[in-house]
């Protein structure tokens, strides 16, 4: 996680390269001359952004009959994020109602100099950036940005008072008290930490095998996989995965290899069931079925948080893996 705070000021750079806009028709700087505008950089698949969107969507509707307009900003990380439908559903399933600026070609990534899944930015009623915030947290401090600028623009009547947010499922905070775990990349592209006795060919496939021991966030394959630069794909079926892990969240970004297609899952936890450890996406059994390419939420524990191990089972094959999260 990334939390960087730093106040700024600069005019609103322009949305003039999204490459399409839902919710809205395209805004520019000058339309929302007048009004608060908090500009959400975002990817549908980013767990720091999603445990965020609980509050972003609580300002959105708290203040907008007061001045303050949310433009989101969903520029991918993976290819798969640019496909405007994939992006159509996750503002459906995340009920997002406020703008979202499609940013495929990274246009208005580049046009505000960002680097960062989630990023605020706080613009003032006169078209000028006056702060940022980069990663999870200080939310109260940013909703305290939101009030003090729409009071300068000439807002009252609005609560003082911070709101109350309690995300659910993959949007829920994570345990930071627990957490050891980073993000794991099983691309090729970022891949760190692969233990399979056998060293990954670069789109080519191959036989892998997971080792009787596991160190934490190292993880393997079995099965017949070729190892791409974005993903890991199993071709055969039968194929599986093994990470060890210290946290309550175990997560991982997948989808079918093959638009259409569909895979079922087994996750196995120190190789048993989860039961009741079992993430939203899975069943006590640990079964579950891989049909869009998102982030699935595998394993939240509510017992003692240790180092333990996470095998995710694909008899189906046809699976497309991309990256572990944790929280």
């Amino acid at each position: 996680m990334v939390t960087l705070r730093h106040a700024e000021e600069r005019e609103l750079p322009s949305f003039a390269g999204a490459t399409g806009w839902l919710n809205s028709p395209p805004l520019t700087g000058a339309e929302l001359r007048g009004r608060v505008v908090l500009v959400d950089f975002w990817t549908y698949t980013c767990i720091n952004w999603l445990r965020t969107l609980p509050w972003v969507r609580a300002w959105a509707d708290k203040y907008r009959d007061h001045g303050l307009v949310v433009v989101g900003v969903h520029t991918p990380e993976f290819s798969f994020e640019g496909d405007i439908d994939n992006v159509r559903r996750a503002v459906a399933e995340r009920e997002i109602s406020y703008p979202v600026a499609v940013d495929t070609d990274y246009a208005v990534w580049r046009a505000f100099a960002n680097n960062y899944w989630p990023a605020l930015y706080f613009v003032d009623a006169d078209g000028r950036v006056r702060d940022h915030h980069f990663g999870e947290g200080e939310y109260a401090r940013s909703e305290k940005t939101i009030q003090r600028l729409l009071e300068d623009a000439g807002a009252s009547g609005f609560d003082s008072a911070p709101v109350s947010v309690e995300g659910r499922g993959v949007e829920a905070a994570a345990d930071w008290g627990t957490l050891r775990s980073v993000e794991t990349y099983l691309g090729q592209l970022r891949s760190e930490n692969f233990a399979s006795p056998e060293p990954p060919l670069l789109d080519r496939p191959r036989d892998y095998s997971v080792p009787d021991r596991l160190g934490r966030e190292e993880w393997a394959a079995s099965g017949n996989w070729t190892m791409g630069a974005e993903a890991a794909v199993l071709n055969q079926p039968g194929g599986g995965i093994a990470c060890r892990f210290h946290a309550r969240d175990v997560n991982l970004i997948m989808g079918p290899a093959a638009r259409g297609g569909r895979a079922r899952l087994r996750v196995l936890v120190d190789g048993q069931p989860p039961g009741p450890a079992h993430g939203v996406d899975v069943d006590e059994a640990g079964s579950g079925v891989v049909v869009e390419q998102r982030l699935y939420q595998l394993i939240r524990q509510d017992a003692q948080v240790t180092d333990r191990r996470v095998d995710i089972e694909f008899p189906d094959g046809g699976v497309a893996a991309y990256v572990f999260t944790f929280g």
